[in-house]
């Protein structure tokens, strides 16, 4: 009944929209006063023990990273260097919205970034061209989501360091995912252009399309660095974090767009976004704490395991519950939550915990485009002017690609599993 009791406190405190981290910490601090056995000294070391973590360290790294890119024009070349590649096809600058998402999503590792830098860029440019309103922004949006899946994922990071996973190893496991959307989407696009001729740009050709190419190419470096290090065994992601922003950082001064006011800015940006996702992760791990003294991932699996001990119905549940959880939870607090308690039960039915993680950190992106919390719908209106109910309408149409996608890594796990099998340890 404790669990139960606690549970129900964090999601009323949820609805009542108090921040998530005050949410977490409320329950907890009730359970120890009300228990005699548990000492504040012991919840405060938990606390803090949550923060005290090298492989964390890379989430502000790779947010600073992200936020670097955002300034330093990056997004606009690959922009220009997809148009020029392939303008001339139909539905061209859909393709283009895909490509450069995914370019953009090795220096990224956010949706929240990918969606605010290249929507400013991309759906003006798009809606000029002629393409719909809702079309624009629905690609926009879901392209996103390219970002927290494929490597530098940030979401990767915060469920490898809360289950006890390798980083590298995770992000190896969503490359094949993030690919698979890329095709998804393509797909999509042809569908939904295919009766649109009107909708092509002149086909450029010599100089005019290989310049802006070559210019996209030292922003491309980034991902070169840090993905190529990792696989390299040359540094560990976290060390790879700090090399990217140094590169990064090196490439916007290059670019003459690393002045007062941009450096402030990414450092503000930074600082609040770490502070605010660090905050959750402490507080987060006293919640774990809690669950973890009442026995709650046992009770869990034994609660699971008395309903199936079909893999394939758990895996088929699994979806359901992160599907409505990623629309309600932000996704950083619903790892924290969730992962300590279904990581365990997973471990149950002989489930690979690589699998596990990528079926998880896909659900919760897809709840970025989910109404009401939906933070991508959000960023999306507020670059583009464009009302959210209208976001939300263009967004609707991509919920297929998405899902189709999420089944083919839920019960294939060879997408999965492959290629940090294919890598070794």
């Amino acid at each position: 009944m404790t669990i139960v009791w606690m549970l129900l406190g964090l999601l009323v405190m949820l609805a009542l929209r108090v921040p998530v981290a005050i949410a977490l910490l409320v329950p907890c601090l009730i359970y120890v006063t009300a228990d005699p056995s548990a000492t504040y000294e012991v919840a405060a070391q938990q606390t803090l023990s949550g923060l005290n973590s090298f492989p964390l360290l890379a989430v502000p790294l790779f947010i600073m990273l992200g936020n670097i890119a955002n300034v330093s024009g990056i997004s606009d070349r690959l922009f220009n260097a997809a148009t020029a590649l392939i303008g001339h096809v139909r539905g061209s600058l859909g393709y283009v919205n895909v490509a450069t998402s995914f370019g953009f999503a090795w220096m990224s590792g956010a949706a929240i970034s990918d969606a605010a830098a290249l929507g400013r860029v991309q759906v003006p440019a798009m809606v000029k061209r002629g393409y719909s309103q809702q079309f624009s922004v629905g690609i926009t949006g879901a392209s996103s989501l390219i970002a927290p899946i494929l490597p530098p994922s940030i979401p990767a990071i915060i469920y490898a360091v809360t289950a006890g996973l390798s980083v590298g190893a995770l992000f190896m496991a969503g490359i094949i995912p993030a690919l698979l959307i890329v095709l998804a989407l393509c797909i999509m696009v042809w569908v939904m252009t295919r009766k649109r001729d009107d909708l092509r740009l002149q086909r450029v050709r010599g100089k005019q399309r290989w310049m802006p190419m070559l210019g996209a190419l030292p922003g491309l470096g980034a991902g070169v660095v840090v993905l190529g290090g990792i696989l390299g065994g040359i540094f560990t992601p976290t060390e790879a974090a700090g090399i990217g922003v140094v590169y990064m950082f090196l490439l916007a001064a290059a670019y003459q767009r690393m002045n007062g006011a941009n450096l402030k800015y990414v450092l503000r940006t930074t600082l609040e976004t770490s502070g605010s996702v660090l905050i959750i992760v402490a507080a987060a791990s006293l919640f774990g704490w809690v669950l973890a003294r009442e026995q709650a991932p046992q009770r869990a699996a034994e609660l699971i395991l008395g309903i199936t001990t079909n893999p394939i119905v758990f895996l088929l549940l699994l979806n359901i519950l992160l599907l409505i959880v990623g629309a309600i939870i932000e996704p950083t607090a619903a790892i924290l939550i969730l992962v300590p308690v279904l990581a365990p039960v997973a471990t149950q039915y002989g489930l690979d915990p690589l699998h596990v993680g990528a079926i998880v950190i896909f659900n919760l992106m897809i709840g970025l485009l989910t109404p009401p919390v939906g933070l991508v719908l959000f960023v999306l209106s507020s670059v583009t002017d464009i009302p959210v109910s209208k976001v939300i309408k263009g967004v609707m149409p991509f919920f297929i690609p998405m899902v189709l996608v999420l089944l083919l890594i839920t019960f294939f796990p060879f997408f999965t599993t492959w290629l940090p099998g294919l890598l070794g340890p």
